[in-house]
């Protein structure tokens, strides 16, 4: 269910801000949006497997309050962000 080592580099590397970044707060929304991804389509086929349906939430929850202050801090990157990840169509 979750996203493999290879790809969570993938998505480090193309959303870092420099070299060894992997805790900027686009590199962090990145990520939780490429698992939120994986459980959206984790659930679409179990339905009824609520202990993934709560981690789902607890995700998006925190990817929220991330780009909240992203959006506080850096309104020029929130933007961007979103855009580049398919977010608030």
């Amino acid at each position: 269910m979750a996203i493999s080592k290879e790809r969570k580099n993938e998505i480090i590397k193309e959303y870092a801000r420099h070299d060894g970044d992997t805790g900027s707060t686009e590199v962090q929304v990145a990520v939780l949006t490429a698992d939120i991804n994986e459980l959206n389509e984790h659930l679409r086929v179990h339905k009824k497997d609520f202990h993934s349906q709560r981690g789902l939430m607890k995700k998006i929850g925190h990817r929220r309050n991330l780009l909240a202050y992203l959006r506080k801090n850096d309104v020029q990157s929130y933007r961007e962000l979103i855009q580049k990840l398919g977010l608030r169509r």
